[in-house]
């Protein structure tokens, strides 16, 4: 028999939502953000919702860090983004911990 919910959904249903907002290579804004792994100024990484995101730049800066709301702001020069599946977490952070290093 199959279920049909009617109005909201339950809150375990709801996943939030990852997007990412590049403003000419020097602004972006991530949703969905569930932890920071590490920064400095030439790299970030995050783990999303999506799996884990590498962001390398040059004069990179956290300017805005919404932990409640999964929100990251990032500027600086934005030279790459990477992403690793969520499924190769381990993987994610044993090589990027090297990378990052």
């Amino acid at each position: 028999m199959e279920r049909y919910h009617y109005g909201q959904p339950n809150e375990d249903e709801v996943k939030p939502e990852h997007n990412l907002i590049l403003k000419g290579r020097k602004q972006l804004e991530i949703t969905g953000v569930k932890h920071v792994e590490s920064f400095d100024n030439e790299e970030f990484l995050l783990e999303t919702v999506m799996g884990f995101l590498a962001i390398r730049g040059q004069n990179l800066k956290m300017k805005n860090l919404s932990v409640e709301r999964g929100i990251v702001l990032i500027n600086g020069k934005i030279i790459d983004l990477l992403y690793l599946d969520e499924h190769e977490g381990d993987k994610a952070k044993g090589f990027f911990s090297k990378l990052f290093k």
